[in-house]
């Protein structure tokens, strides 16, 4: 019988789909990137978050961010 480890990548290299979760500091930082109006692929590199929970994130909070504001 061969078991097969678990890997942090899915088959075609991707990272897993696991969440981080967001802590006062980074709602924080993203209410000082949106007051600043910092374009979010800027803030997606600075935070290491996608540009999709970016905006999820700002979206919950009532934030701006990007040219819908």
């Amino acid at each position: 019988m061969v078991t097969m480890k678990k890997s942090a990548k899915k088959m075609d290299g991707r990272k897993s789909g696991k969440s981080r979760p967001w802590s006062k500091g980074d709602h924080r930082e993203l209410k000082r990137h949106s007051k600043a109006k910092t374009r979010v692929s800027v803030i997606s590199r600075a935070m290491k978050r996608t540009v999709g929970a970016l905006r999820r994130q700002a979206g919950k909070l009532g934030l701006g961010l990007g040219h819908q504001r």
